[in-house]
């Protein structure tokens, strides 16, 4: 029997692409229910088609529709993963809609979910919250204040969250990546800038890494938590800008 049956729900944000639906896929193979979490319908129905996964759509500048999950089903693994990346640019040319979209996204909205979980985890004393945050929370990225500024706050949030869970046998986990290939940058450079500036000469993370990561932490005793794992391509330093192009 796998080791992680003991889980038996989770939800997933930003489930409809990338990371969050490689650890869609990866939990439901561990056999876990997942309740995927994004905006895009169609996607998140193509990925229910595939089994083991409920579909919700929603906007997570608005997360109180997931109230009725959690009331209904007892979700002992939450992974935090949706992330937004307007634009890359220089602070004073970030549009204020901009500022408020990436701190309800990144930052209001696993916090809020965190919240909503550990009503539920703490009384059955288990559950397993994960936080996708990013290099740039833990380093200086440039034109990138704002996203680094809300993933810096998750660090520490997961931080003093461990502090006050200590007893209650739920776990905390930030996952706080380099550059992973997915379409947060695409989004923000267009698909074609994106691959040239950052994919096509590089060895990136893939999205499936990420989501071994998760599957490992949980398979862990109980009594094991990893508290922060960062994770950065071969070929790319801590700092974010130093990475090297992909040689033979």
């Amino acid at each position: 029997m796998n080791s992680t049956l003991h889980f038996r729900h989770a939800l997933v944000t930003g489930a409809s692409s990338g990371i969050g639906r490689a650890i869609a896929r990866r939990l439901v193979e561990d056999g876990v229910h997942v309740f995927a979490v994004g905006r895009d319908k169609d996607a998140l129905d193509a990925l229910a088609a595939e089994g083991g996964v409920t579909p919700v759509t929603l906007d997570l500048r608005d997360p109180s529709l997931l109230h009725d999950v959690f009331e209904t089903h007892e979700i002992d693994v939450v992974v935090n993963n949706a992330g937004l990346l307007p634009a890359v640019v220089k602070f004073d040319a970030c549009s204020l809609d901009d500022i408020d979209s990436m701190i309800d996204v990144n930052l209001r909205a696993p916090l809020r979910l965190a919240h909503m979980a550990l009503e539920g985890m703490i009384r059955r004393r288990r559950g397993h919250l994960f936080f996708i945050g990013s290099s740039a929370g833990r380093f200086p990225h440039p034109n990138t204040a704002v996203y680094g500024a809300t993933k810096a706050a998750i660090s520490l949030f997961c931080d003093s969250l461990r502090c006050d869970l200590l007893g209650s046998r739920v776990r905390v986990t930030e996952i706080a990546p380099g550059r992973v290939q997915t379409n947060l940058y695409r989004t923000a450079l267009g698909e074609q800038l994106a691959s040239e500036k950052l994919y096509d000469a590089y060895r990136s993370i893939q999205p499936a890494d990420i989501a071994e990561l998760i599957s490992t932490a949980l398979r862990l005793p109980e009594s094991v938590d990893v508290s922060r794992l960062e994770v950065f391509p071969t070929d790319q330093a801590p700092g974010g800008s130093q990475i090297v192009p992909n040689t033979p």
